[in-house]
């Protein structure tokens, strides 16, 4: 236990103020009183600047540097702070991600924390988890020889000693090759070993599968933290991990934060999946993070997939997976050339959808593009609807009475034009398709007969519980077409899909990104895997204009091993991770020139050997922002994180007084 200092007479408490300002450092010390209980990781409440706000304490000392008796003292030690290992881990992260340790540390408090001043007792289970906990008594299944392997490999790595660095293994297995119950069987042997378990997923609700898996074979050790509760339903899942009543957290990237005290296995699922990068100050990486926590306690990371990084398959003990536990095969893939076709669904793959309907099978349709077209412009002049606030064309969504166009990066909505507010014209022209329109097409395809038709995107999950609902009322539909996203493809088990089909499949290849065929290759097999688990089999199609892109033919031939020795080599040639290391900076503000300038002063500074600064580069204007971007590249990831961290420390006053953001983004996905 960390040490208290409420028998010391004068004792001394550094203390990180939770301002997000940059320019302001800390920690700063603070007077403890003797009849206040203080240790690494409490929330206090402190004198600041004036006023009242929270902190951290982050250290305990005997004595200050300056003046006892100038010292302020804490004016409260409230509820909700973190454990010492996770204030230790908030320091790593800040100098990881050039970020500031008061940001990091508001990552490790319990949920709502900084909205309670009083204590709470500690709840009993609520009726929803009681009933979702009742536990399954049924045997497991029998492990396949391959997976009896890989959960060897895992036991054996769980019951050595505690060494660092910690064993980092990549479960590598098929889609459907049962990599589920293979670290099912790990978690339980962490748990009779005494020690604790963290299951990251891509998206709590969409998974709500293995939420439920974990807590049929678990019950009540099983906690869950997503952003889908609410924040008292957050704070008491928090408070049974903090306390040791539940040992087992399963949730997305912010679960990495669990306050387990003894963290044996951390599991990380699809470990492919670009959400687990986080898009607000720190940008971390949770399989990162992941890996930090494995070795504070000594404990195995497990990261798996059916479409690993290369990051991952460079740096982990690989463990294979290679053939389905039923024994089918893999779906067959057709990629159908899209090249001379003018209707959105290839002739081949209506004729397919058709065939689902008459069978009265089911079908996934992957369109990765919301709403129902892409722009509108005007046929007479040529202008094109844009958002006042971001340089990007408007999107069409709901054709019908209650349409609007909207912005897809600050929100901003207009009614759907009648006219061209240019000239006046009303020829208003729409271009490309979303899931929208594709629904509709589908409806009027295929829905007769009341045969169902359901989307699942961004807009559908917006609404609380939409995603998980939509999910169930496919799973439980003796047939139908699940049409949406990408979110269709994320590691769902539906064994009576016949038919995969993907929209416009190299429309992530046009995307200015080294990181474009990794992003294909995984998205296609993915949805491939799908197909095909039940008695009926299955076919996937897909429809491209690149019909001979190297990551398109090897994902049609699920050839995972191929793709990754062309990318490895690939990466190696140009210096990409996992070979180099690379940090986005991007500095935004209402004035361009402020943006600008504060850029060039930070390329000056960056600028050294063995480190690459490309840049800066304008980027579109985001929400009213001009913005503008460096990007460095360097082989010493240490160094570069260093000199970047530095640059941005010493023009965060001039940037603060010139009102420009400055983001940093290391290891940008």
């Amino acid at each position: 236990m960390p040490p208290t200092l409420n028998d010391r007479p004068s004792a001394i408490a550094r203390v990180q103020p939770l301002t997000r300002t940059r320019a302001l450092r800390g920690p700063y010390d603070y007077r403890l009183p003797p009849d206040q209980e203080a240790q690494v990781g409490s929330l206090v409440r402190i004198p600041f600047a004036g006023r009242s706000t929270l902190g951290v304490v982050v250290e305990l000392a005997a004595a200050s540097e300056l003046d006892p008796g100038r010292l302020a003292e804490p004016e409260a030690v409230l509820p909700g702070g973190p454990p010492a290992d996770l204030v230790e881990l908030a320091s790593w992260m800040a100098r990881e991600y050039c970020s500031t340790p008061a940001r990091a540390l508001s990552l490790m408090l319990a949920p709502g924390a900084t909205r309670r001043t009083g204590r709470r007792k500690r709840p009993a289970r609520s009726p929803r988890s009681v009933t979702a906990a009742v536990v399954d008594t049924a045997a497991p299944p029998a492990l396949t020889s391959e997976q009896e392997v890989a959960l060897g490999q895992i036991l054996g790595a769980l019951s050595a000693p505690h060494r660092a660095p910690a064993p980092k293994l990549l479960l590598h297995g098929v889609t459907g090759s049962g990599k589920t119950e293979v670290y099912l069987r790990a978690v339980q042997a962490t748990l009779e070993a005494g020690r604790d378990a963290i299951v990251l997923v891509p998206e709590i609700a969409l998974t709500p599968q293995t939420l439920e898996r974990f807590q049929r074979r678990f019950g009540e050790v099983v906690a869950v933290l997503h952003s889908a509760l609410t924040i008292g339903g957050r704070y008491d899942e928090w408070l049974l991990l903090a306390g040791g009543e539940a040992r087992v957290c399963v949730g997305p990237r912010s679960a990495v934060f669990a306050p387990l005290r003894d963290i044996g296995l951390i599991v990380i699922d699809e470990e492919h999946d670009g959400s687990y990068k986080h898009e607000g100050d720190p940008r971390y990486d949770a399989r990162a993070v992941a890996a930090r926590r494995a070795e504070q306690h000594g404990a195995v990371l497990v990261c798996v997939s059916a479409t690993p990084r290369p990051e991952s398959v460079t740096s982990m003990r690989r463990l294979r997976l290679t053939r389905r536990i039923d024994g089918r095969a893999l779906p067959p893939v057709e990629v159908l050339d899209m090249r001379r076709q003018d209707h959105p669904l290839h002739p081949k793959t209506r004729m397919a959808l058709a065939d689902v309907r008459r069978s009265e099978h089911k079908a996934i349709v992957l369109l990765n593009r919301r709403g129902w077209s892409n722009f509108l412009s005007c046929k007479a002049c040529g202008s094109v609807w844009m958002c006042p606030n971001c340089d990007v064309a408007l999107v069409l969504h709901d054709a019908g009475h209650s349409g609007f166009v909207g912005c897809h990066h600050c929100g901003h909505r207009e009614p759907v034009p009648e006219r061209c507010r240019e000239c006046g014209s009303v020829a208003v022209a729409r271009h490309g398709a979303g899931t929208e329109r594709l629904e509709q097409e589908l409806r009027a395809a295929l829905g007769e007969n009341g045969f169902p038709i359901f989307r699942l995107d961004a807009d559908v999950a917006a609404r609380r519980d939409s995603a998980a609902a939509t999910l169930a009322r496919f799973a439980s539909a003796t047939a139908g077409v699940l049409v949406g996203t990408q979110m269709v493809a994320k590691g769902h088990d539906f064994p009576d899909v016949a038919l995969g089909v993907v929209i416009d499949a190299d429309q992530t290849l046009r995307f200015p990104d080294f990181r474009a065929e990794e992003r294909t290759f995984a998205l296609l097999t993915q949805l491939a895997g799908r197909a095909g688990r039940g008695d009926a089999g299955g076919v996937v199609l897909v429809q491209t204009l690149a019909p001979d892109a190297r990551s398109i033919l090897h994902a049609a031939q699920h050839d995972a091993d191929g793709f990754l020795e062309h990318e490895l080599a690939q990466r190696r040639a140009l210096g990409y991770p996992p070979f180099g290391s690379m940090i986005r900076i991007v500095c935004a503000a209402g004035d361009g020139t402020a943006a600008d300038e504060i850029v060039l002063r930070l390329h000056e500074r960056i600028a050294s050997p063995g480190v690459t600064v490309l840049g800066p580069a304008p980027l579109f204007r985001l929400r009213g922002r001009a913005r503008s971007q460096l990007v460095v590249k360097a082989t010493d990831r240490s160094a570069a994180i260093s000199v970047v961290g530095e640059a941005v420390d010493a023009i965060a006053a001039a940037a603060s007084r010139r009102k420009v953001s400055v983001s940093v983004d290391v290891d940008p996905q």
